[in-house]
């Protein structure tokens, strides 16, 4: 047996309590006088010794606080049979009720942050499969076989192969393939006073994306919508408007600045000089040609290659988030689990309410009255 927090047997010093209160409610002997002894001498009373009365009671409150003591102090148990029962987890996203069939007593569980039973409702969760399964790998007993159901292709992948202590029964459940779109080309919002130069640049760039004219310029009090890249190319600084849309994940292409830092390279000419610099911003980001746009200040606006370069840095592929289940099966030799050390609380506090109890009954003995 161990103890989680032991400074909590510092609570151990409530034990002067009762040993003060028995000691100052000792029973009072009153002397009375005979008449036939007021006439003796009266002799040196000898020195009392420290006495306890209703030494039982004493004893039950004594060990009545040492309990709470030891409840403070949280005793755990190491050691002893684990519970190695197999456990089946089921992703979110897949019908647990079909999977599980006829199998009322197995431990089925939904791979989710808390693992609830597989009895509860669905939880939508956006959380890493491969993580939880290296929390449920550390959480269960070393030894239980363990059963996965997962999504084929597979979601929630965090760059990494799962590693584990055990192997498992890997199951992937084939869903119907989801239907594949192109991610449509970015349309360019111009915001404040631009030069008409800068114009006729970015319309050429709208038009060799998607064919399409150039947006209407907005204000500073209006933000570019959802999916759109914002162009803030005026002298006066970045609007507050704009500033909160770049930070909820925003992009948006800002006039040429001094030399700060934060900002890095993305992409350069094919002479190696930096085109275009980018910084993040919260979610979002900002990025700023190194020249003016112009063809006379910047010259690889010239290059017929130069629209798509710079649409390879604006529409930049997300990371991948689905793969197929067969390659992310988990691989063996991680760190073994730690035995769980068994709470002994509950047990301490059904000790504590029978002392309880005890101490009651003797404190309001009628015995006790009757003796006092």
């Amino acid at each position: 047996m161990s103890l989680l927090f032991p400074l909590g047997l510092l609570a151990l010093a409530a034990w002067l309590v009762p040993l003060l209160i028995h000691l100052a409610r000792r029973h009072q002997y009153a002397p009375l006088d005979f008449a036939a002894l007021r006439w003796l001498q009266a002799r040196i009373r000898p020195r009392q010794k420290i006495r306890f009365d209703e030494w039982p009671l004493l004893l039950v409150r004594l060990l009545l606080l040492a309990t709470l003591a030891l409840l403070l102090a949280r005793p755990v148990l190491h050691g002893g049979a684990a519970d190695i029962h197999p456990v089946t987890v089921v992703a979110p996203g897949l019908d647990g009720t079909a999977l599980r069939g006829q199998d009322a007593k197995g431990d089925w569980r939904w791979l989710a942050p808390g693992f609830p039973a597989l009895a509860d409702a669905a939880p939508a969760t956006a959380s890493a499969l491969s993580s939880l399964l290296r929390e449920l790998d550390q959480t269960l007993p070393a030894g239980a076989p363990l059963t996965v159901y997962v999504p084929d292709p597979m979601p929630g992948l965090d760059g990494e192969r799962p590693r584990l202590s055990r192997a498992v029964d890997w199951r992937p459940v084939p869903l119907a393939p989801a239907s594949t779109r192109t991610a449509a080309p970015p349309v360019l919002q111009v915001g404040g006073e631009i030069a008409e130069g800068e114009q006729r640049v970015l319309a050429a760039l709208q038009r060799a994306w998607s064919n399409q004219a150039l947006s209407p310029a907005r204000g500073a009090g209006t933000a570019p919508d959802a999916g759109q890249t914002g162009v803030w190319l005026a002298a006066a600084p970045l609007p507050a408007a704009w500033q909160a849309w770049v930070h909820q994940g925003g992009s948006v292409l800002v006039a040429p600045g001094a030399a700060e830092a934060g900002w890095m390279p993305v992409l350069r000419d094919a002479d190696g000089a930096v085109v275009l610099e980018q910084r993040s911003e919260g979610q979002g980001r900002l990025l700023r040609f190194a020249s003016p746009l112009t063809p006379t200040a910047l010259p690889v606006l010239r290059d017929p290659g130069f629209p798509r370069q710079l649409l390879a840095v604006l529409a930049a592929p997300a990371p991948p988030t689905l793969a197929a289940a067969a390659t992310q099966q988990p691989l063996r030799g991680g760190a073994t689990p730690l035995p769980a050390p068994r709470e002994l609380s509950p047990w301490v506090l059904v000790l504590i309410v029978l002392l309880f109890a005890l101490e009651r009954v003797i404190a309001t003995s009628p015995r006790r009255g009757a003796g006092a």
